[in-house]
């Protein structure tokens, strides 16, 4: 499909409008609601999941208990090419230092999405009779290193995005002159507000701190990573739920097209990166 810009652009951007319409995705904006009472269905940031009961709580190898991050309820979310239009997809990462990132494992490129100290659940079809679920979490723990500070439910609106600038097609679908262009820092600050590429967010394009670490390098022959965005965090504090990934940084997690269309979320990459 082809989107528009529906506003104008400066003239030196205005020469590169083409390009940058064709980078155009849908993508799901999330904002944070003030409302703390969540019930166990709801989408939501943090606080306790939605498990039917006989179901083994989430852990990591060795046995420690891994923690909501967040979950979402495709039944409030606007429907999205690809994605689930039903069902409750959940995040889970451990209570570490790292929040559960293995280096280890994102440097192994033989299996940079190993689930261990991190876990995505789908329920494609909740069961929404209390009596069906667990209700009592007394058993875990109170976390220590969690990113995310109380619990919150959540917005979500459709919108439409080019591509950000941090993203490692960037150069390739822009063309490498427009980095001179952005010398202007003006023109610059322009494209990132239209880039939109900050946020909580299902689809679209990441945000990162650092670099984009589906980029494998300059060797073409490597392995390819999961390269959709499922999932964007970004640090967020207000008066409901306070989010912080190290300093300032930002969560995503990323899946193959056909895994996602399999709704197959086995083989996700998590990464996180701060300033």
């Amino acid at each position: 499909m082809n989107y528009k810009l529906e506003f104008p652009l400066s003239p030196e951007l205005e020469k590169y409008r083409e390009r940058i319409e064709a980078t155009i995705k849908p993508y799901i904006e999330i904002k944070i609601q003030n409302n703390d009472q969540v019930n166990w269905w709801q989408s939501k940031f943090g606080g306790l999941p939605y498990l039917p009961k006989g179901f083994e709580y989430p852990k990591t190898p060795d046995g420690k208990y891994l923690f909501l991050l967040a979950q979402i309820n495709f039944s409030e979310v606007s429907p999205l090419d690809g994605f689930p239009d039903r069902g409750i997809l959940q995040f889970y990462i451990a209570d570490d230092d790292l929040y559960g990132l293995d280096l280890g494992n994102s440097a192994d490129e033989d299996n940079p999405t190993a689930e261990d100290k991190f876990k995505i659940i789908y329920f494609p079809q909740p069961d929404f009779q209390v009596e069906s679920i667990i209700t009592n979490y007394n058993f875990l723990p109170e976390p220590e290193y969690f990113p995310v500070h109380g619990c919150c439910s959540l917005q979500f609106t459709k919108k439409y995005v080019p591509i950000s600038t941090n993203d490692y097609q960037f150069t390739d679908l822009l063309g490498s002159e427009i980095h001179e262009l952005f010398m202007n820092h003006e023109i610059k600050d322009e494209y990132l507000e239209i880039s939109s590429f900050f946020g909580h967010k299902i689809g679209g394009y990441p945000d990162f701190t650092q670099s984009d670490v589906r980029r494998d390098g300059s060797n073409s022959d490597q392995k390819q990573k999961p390269d959709i965005l499922l999932f964007q965090m970004d640090t967020d504090c207000n008066e409901t739920v306070d989010i912080m990934w190290g300093d300032t940084g930002v969560g995503n997690f990323f899946i193959d097209e056909s895994a996602l269309r399999e709704l197959d979320f086995s083989k996700v990459l998590y990464n996180w990166d701060c300033y």
